[in-house]
């Protein structure tokens, strides 16, 4: 078994080895052996393999002049680690370097190489095997370069465990140390640039982008991070489109339709730029413009891409690069470069054909008839484009200087940089293992490997402790992952003005050390639109919602397509693209654009507004009124009219209208907590003490006048004191209720916001409805009770309470207080308190001129009606009204009781009444004169009844002339006291009272 084994390695090797030849590899020899794999090449050739015969090996095909850079400079690390008197010291390194031509397949076969040779070692077959040279194992690799090339050689190289450090896999698949095992980069991890994508794209405030990856290891990987980073920050996505540089033409075609119809101006591209080449000369041919690229590090600086041809095109594009780093001696070392001075390098003929365009006519396998299979250009730049019959031949004297490709490009090394990182990573590794103190190594029993023996598992453990000092001074350690976390530049292309060629302009840069929201610099004066703008481009599903408005979800779209609606009253937003808006504070509306709150109008009812002012006047008026015929009552007050009234109750009745106007003013203003507790109480009490004195007024008029004969008993019953005891005792019990009323419920000021949305209407919470009802209700009562004594006394003599003025008076007080209740019920806001001061000036002037008015127009305008002799006269008037109605009475009653007995004729009791039936004076005098002749000789009065009218007459002459007439009037006018008249003599008992 273990010979056919061997026989198996062997065979496998050899082959390798012939598909090999000397000129397809860098080969050096040394102590210790480092592999390579770099894309020298692009492609390779398509060849349809009929197999009628032995399979060949497919021809590389367009030559990558980065790529031999790359190579060049792991030769250039090398030869430096060789003359360095102290790392590896008495040490040689060698190495063999291999073209994968950035396929998986030429990769392996390289692979392959390198563990055939370590397996050969392993299993010691010296002594089966006659090896005339002997090779030494690879202890690690250096490479491959894209992810799906360093996945599939990490898969062969773990099985061995050798090390790979690659310099250009940034796939975060290989961080997966349970199937790559041996895997180790000098390149940051996908994961940070996708991360720094989405935060570009959030930074622009983009949120509609398309996706295109590469269908390898690094596109898919790298774009589904995208999409995970993307859908946190609410970025949509329009679509997402998969290519490859082996994808045939209708692919392609389907790809560059959809990037066409989208509405997506940002294209997030992870792809390499081989993989990148057919899509944008495809859309170059269609002249699709206006995009804008957002490309990882692989096509960022990429020089197949980034062509003056395919500018117009991808003009805009912003890029992710690695951080540059120094190689000092690097550029020379790059100039040195010949055929002939470069035997160790098998790749420097082919270089230098392409770069200068002829060919070396030294007939080696690469010679004119092979060179016409190397066309096309690296990223775009210096290719042979001709074959044997169109190439000079190359004299050999020719200046690399003197011809630019990217070869020569060594303003920003990144993956060079790289690549030259790795092999040191390597060479300190070694390091360790020669300084290595037994006792104090890594291995068992801290043990320590022989540098002489060394073996590559030995190497991947120390690479996997590794820390050391660059020459940048930068600390290098590996993770558990076997990743470097570095920082990003953020690149534009510009358009040279020198020579038209694609510049990369560093714009930015995005450290991934910082803390979350602040990794991403970008200085946007640097960047160039479409070669020239310095305006962002938009590229948002939906235009922007304006403050004032927000978001709104369109059915059937994804989240970034929306309608902006505007923010509802009382809400607000005061940023763009709002999602949502703000409510505004309590005490806050919004404007009237819906971007900020403004504080909510104010509104009671106040001093300085007309309806308030008007209101004010109207008071003040009442109580100036008020005051007026306080003034007139006092001035006048032993006047007959005055005394008639009852002058002191008319005292404390002007009192309390003085107060009700009064209790108005405290419903205007803003309500505050002391007002509101007193503004009820002092309207309620000042009612009720104003009715309260109305009422006892005439309810002692009206007893006195239905008493049967006032005594000295009535006098002192209704008396002063009693009568206010009782106004006291009325306006005690609405008292009571105040009292209860602020002390359970106390009103208070009220902010409400419930009215109207934009307003505050501050007005007095009442505390309990219940309790002002009673307090209406109450009031009420008592002016139900007045107008019921104040209806009934109608026709006593208007001098003493004025009943059908009164009466009056209760009915505008009823239709002011019934109308109170529903206009009280319906209005709000400041309204309320309007209503209750109207309802207060109505009720109250009504009161005034009712009861007043008339007493001051005789006063003031009448004078001579303001005498005792009109008082007495209506007095008596009455009385003898009474009489003449009783007598009459009882004569009907006589009568009909004679007619009953036997029809005669009942004699009619004389009196100094004279009854005139059913005729009237054939010489009546004039009004004026009759009442003239009145005030002269007395007054008369007609009293109708239905059978007939009674003629009162009563004279009143000055004092020395009364005594006459009351004697004749004795003499003339004998009364039957038997048919007494006693009604006549409860009047006349009651003129002492006034």
């Amino acid at each position: 078994m273990t010979l056919y084994s061997c026989c198996l390695i062997l065979l496998l090797f050899t082959w390798n080895t012939a598909a090999y030849g000397p000129n397809q590899r860098a080969q050096k020899k040394g102590d210790i052996i480092l592999g390579g794999l770099f894309p020298i090449h692009f492609g390779v050739a398509a060849k349809d393999q009929d197999l009628k015969s032995r399979p060949e090996s497919v021809e590389c095909i367009r030559y990558n002049f980065r790529g031999f850079r790359w190579l060049q400079a792991m030769i250039f690390a090398i030869e430096e680690i060789n003359s360095s008197p102290t790392l590896l010291p008495n040490m040689t390194l060698g190495y063999r370097i291999f073209d994968t031509c950035n396929t998986v397949s030429k990769a392996l076969e390289a692979t392959l190489s390198f563990v055939a040779q370590n397996k050969i070692d392993s299993l010691n077959l010296d002594e089966f095997c006659n090896c005339s040279e002997h090779i030494p194992s690879t202890i690690a690799v250096v490479g491959a370069t894209g992810s799906g090339i360093s996945t599939a050689v990490a898969n062969l190289l773990g099985l061995f465990y050798i090390p790979q450090v690659s310099y250009a896999s940034s796939s975060r698949l290989l961080s997966n140390k349970n199937q790559f095992k041996s895997f180790l980069r000098t390149i940051p991890n996908d994961e940070h640039q996708a991360t720094a994508m989405a935060d570009i794209i959030e930074y622009f405030r983009w949120n509609w982008v398309g996706t295109i990856a590469a269908d390898d290891d690094y596109g898919r990987p790298g774009i589904e991070k995208f999409r995970e980073e993307a859908e946190e920050r609410d970025i949509c996505i329009d679509f997402s489109e998969l290519i490859s540089q082996y994808s045939d033409e209708e692919e392609i075609q389907q790809v560059v339709e959809v990037i066409q119809n989208s509405t997506a101006r940002v294209i997030v591209v992870f792809s390499s730029g081989p993989d990148l080449e057919p899509l944008i000369k495809e859309i170059v041919r269609r002249n699709i413009t206006g995009k804008i690229w957002l490309a990882s590090e692989a096509w960022a600086s990429s020089s197949l891409i980034a062509m003056p041809e395919f500018f117009r095109v991808i003009g805009s594009t912003i890029g992710f690069a690695l951080k540059a780093g120094q190689i000092p001696g690097f550029r020379e070392f790059l100039q040195k470069v010949h055929p002939k001075k470069s035997t160790n390098n098998g790749f420097a003929k082919e270089f230098w054909e392409e770069t200068f365009n002829c060919y070396l006519p030294d007939g080696s396998k690469n010679s004119p008839a092979s060179t016409s299979f190397h066309k096309g250009h690296e990223e775009g730049l210096g290719t042979g484009n001709g074959t044997a019959a169109f190439r000079p031949p190359c004299t050999g004297d020719e200046n690399i200087t003197s011809v630019e490709t990217p070869y020569m490009d060594y303003t920003h090394l990144r993956i060079s940089y790289n690549v030259y990182l790795a092999v040191y990573s390597i060479a300190h590794a070694l390091q360790d293992i020669y300084t290595c103190t037994p006792g104090k190594g890594l291995f068992t029993n801290g043990s320590c490997a022989d540098i002489k023996k060394v073996e590559a598992w030995q190497v991947l453990k120390h690479l996997r402790h590794l820390n050391f000092t660059n020459n940048m001074g930068e600390q290098v350690d590996f993770d558990e992952f076997g990743d470097l976390v570095g920082n990003y530049s953020i690149i534009n292309w510009h358009l040279s003005p020198e020579d038209g060629s694609v510049v990369f302009e560093e714009v930015g840069h995005y450290n991934v050390y910082a803390k979350k929201g602040e990794r991403l610099f970008i200085n946007e004066n640097k960047i160039l639109w479409s070669g020239f703008s310095k305006e962002v481009p938009f590229s948002n599903c939906s235009r922007d919602c304006l403050p004032g408005t927000r978001k709104g979800i369109i059915e059937g779209e994804p989240t970034c397509c929306f309608e902006c609606v505007d923010c509802p009253d009382g809400e607000y937003s005061d940023e763009t693209d709002a999602s949502a808006c703000d409510k505004c504070p309590e005490d806050y509306w919004s404007n009237e654009n819906h971007t900020s709150c403004i504080p909510k109008q104010i509104e009671f009812l106040s001093w300085t507004e007309p309806f308030g002012i008007a209101l004010t006047l109207f008071a003040v008026l009442g109580i100036f009124l008020t005051s007026f015929v306080l003034g007139v009552f006092t001035k006048f007050r032993n006047t007959p009219i005055v005394k008639a009234t009852n002058r002191e109750l008319s005292y404390l009745l002007l009192f309390s209208l003085l107060c009700c106007f009064s209790s108005s003013l405290f419903f205007i203003g803003e309500p505050q907590n002391w007002t509101c507790r007193l503004r009820q109480p002092a309207f309620g009490i000042s009612f009720v003490l104003c009715i309260s004195c109305i009422l006892v007024k005439t309810n002692r008029v009206l007893l006195v006048f239905e008493a049967k004969i006032p005594t000295s008993l009535h006098r002192k019953w209704w008396g002063l004191n009693l009568q206010f005891l009782l106004v006291f005792l009325c306006t005690f019990v609405q008292i009571v209720i105040c009292v209860i009323w602020l002390y359970t419920a106390p009103p208070s000021s009220y902010r409400n916001h419930e009215l109207e949305d934009e307003i505050i209407f501050i007005t007095c919470h009442e505390g309990s409805l219940m309790a002002l009802g009673f307090l209406i209700g109450y009031t009420c009562l008592l002016a139900a009770i007045c107008f019921f004594f104040a209806f009934k006394s109608r026709k006593l003599p208007e001098n003493f309470n004025e009943a059908k003025f009164i009466t009056f008076s209760m009915l505008i007080f009823f239709i002011v207080w019934i109308s109170f209740i529903p206009a009280y019920a319906s209005t709000y806001g400041k309204f309320v308190s309007a209503v209750e001061v109207i309802a207060i000036l109505a009720a109250s002037f009504g009161l005034l001129a009712c009861i007043f008015f008339n007493k001051v127009y005789i006063i003031l305008f009448k004078p001579s009606r303001n005498t005792i002799e009109e008082v007495r006269c209506s007095t008596a008037a009455h009385a003898f009204k009474v009489a003449a109605r009783a007598t009459l009475r009882r004569s009907n009653v006589s009568r009909k009781r004679s007619n009953s007995l036997g029809g005669s004729t009942g004699s009619t009791p004389s009196s100094s009444i004279s009854s005139k039936s059913n005729h009237e004076d054939p010489f009546p005098l004039p009004a004026s004169a009759e009442r003239q002749r009145q005030q002269q000789r007395g007054c008369k009065q007609k009293v109708s009844f239905g059978s007939g009218t009674v003629t009162l007459s009563l004279s009143f002459e000055e004092p020395q002339k009364n005594a006459m007439a009351n004697r004749n009037a004795k003499r003339r006018n004998s009364l039957e006291a038997q048919n007494s008249d006693d009604s006549l003599m409860r009047h006349r008992a009651l003129l002492p009272l006034q």
